[in-house]
């Protein structure tokens, strides 16, 4: 299976399927007829309630698809159909960059992301939405996608199908609809991608964990754990189980600080703290520290992109070289898997020649290599430009 787009006849199908879905008969009921994601169909709901607990991992996720999706996208005046496209790519206002951006998110988070296709008969215009992911499953017949708002309870009869493209069904709106269907390649999973950071998961959820340690130390004061000794008489088990209860209720702190025992005294008042010595603080912190590198690491991108330090501090260059990196080796291979269909599309339904369309990335710092020419400045930062113009030869060492 490969991870690009397949055209066959100038139209895109499935990113990452490696040939086109043989047509066959559609049944209603396979239609709504779902393959799980995950053992509970639930996965999407998991990774993204990880993704809002662990703050590297959500951070990178987010800084990922901010790169991929650019500063926006640029696209030629002969091609004035896709150019209004890019301004304006639905009806809810949203940019293609917009849209663009949240596809980079699922996809980013995921490792699948789902773009739905909306024209009508005569081809008379184009919108682009963007689905959420966590909404959206693969049908069992192959060709379509099941849209449903809670699948913890799924009921067929809630549910919207839409096609895969490039085949249309029309809605009872009278539009055309089709979905794409972007996911990353990985061995033994047909159906659904896998997110490239999937072995970090317990990385992430160590980092979440020694975050919740903090703050529980911090509502406790950092006052010492340890055990209550309680004298006290009582009849029973259970009520010296009740005491032991309020007075954790009461006085404990956070659950686990602080343990109460009740037992009967034989002499004298024998009430005692026994506090519970740790000297663990450096193993948290070290544990802390291992599970972020292992996070960036798993998710192949770089400390500075994401405001992390190294342990020797800021550099400006390593700014830039870490960003040349990346978007030499991960933005611009994401970018083109990304903006290919939408190419395709553009094409098909537009009738325009679609390959200048195409993203501006600008790096995180203003800086410029004194040999790139004005024209090609422009350009990069998205403006107008002509090579042809006199003025916009010279170079920026020139001005």
């Amino acid at each position: 299976m490969m991870t690009t787009a397949t055209k066959h006849n100038g139209r895109i199908f499935v990113v990452g399927q490696a040939a086109a879905p043989v047509p066959r008969p559609v049944v209603a009921a396979a239609r709504r007829d779902v393959w799980r994601w995950g053992a509970d169909n639930r996965l999407p709901e998991a990774l993204a309630a990880l993704s809002r607990s662990s703050t590297i991992h959500r951070r990178i996720i987010n800084d990922k698809a901010d790169y991929i999706s650019g500063s926006g996208l640029t696209v030629d005046e002969s091609s004035p159909r896709t150019a209004a496209l890019v301004k304006e790519a639905n009806a809810d206002g949203q940019s293609l960059r917009t849209v663009i951006q949240r596809i980079a998110l699922d996809r980013c988070l995921f490792g699948n992301a789902f773009l739905e296709i909306v024209t009508d008969s005569g081809r008379n215009f184009l919108s682009l939405y963007h689905q959420d992911a966590t909404r959206c499953r693969l049908s069992r017949d192959g060709g379509h996608v099941v849209l449903h708002h809670d699948w913890r309870q799924y009921r067929p009869s809630e549910s919207v199908v839409l096609p895969l493209y490039p085949a249309f069904e029309e809605r009872p709106d009278g539009t055309l609809r089709a979905m794409i269907h972007y996911k990353d390649y990985e061995p033994m999973f047909e159906h659904y991608g896998v997110p490239k950071y999937i072995a970090g998961l317990g990385a992430s959820a160590i980092v979440w964990k020694t975050d919740r340690w903090n703050l529980s130390r911090l509502d406790n004061a950092f006052q010492p754990s340890g055990v209550m000794v309680l004298d006290g008489d009582t009849d029973s088990e259970q009520e010296a189980a009740r005491i032991a209860q309020l007075a954790e209720e009461k006085f404990a702190g956070k659950p686990g600080q602080v343990m109460f025992l009740v037992k009967n005294g034989i002499e004298g008042d024998t009430t005692k703290f026994v506090p519970i010595e740790t000297s663990s603080d450096g193993d948290w912190k070290s544990l802390h520290d291992q599970a972020v590198s292992d996070i960036i690491v798993a998710h192949s991108w770089f400390r500075t992109l994401s405001g992390l330090e190294y342990s020797t501090g800021f550099s400006a260059d390593r700014v830039r070289h870490e960003y040349n990196i990346a978007l030499n080796t991960l933005i611009r291979v994401e970018q083109q898997e990304i903006i290919e269909p939408v190419r395709a599309v553009c094409a098909d339904l537009f009738r325009e020649h679609t390959s200048s369309l195409a993203f501006v990335n600008r790096p995180p710092f203003e800086v410029k290599p004194d040999y790139m020419r004005v024209w090609e400045a422009r350009k990069a930062d998205g403006f107008d430009y002509d090579p042809d113009d006199p003025a916009q030869q010279l170079f920026l060492s020139q001005i």
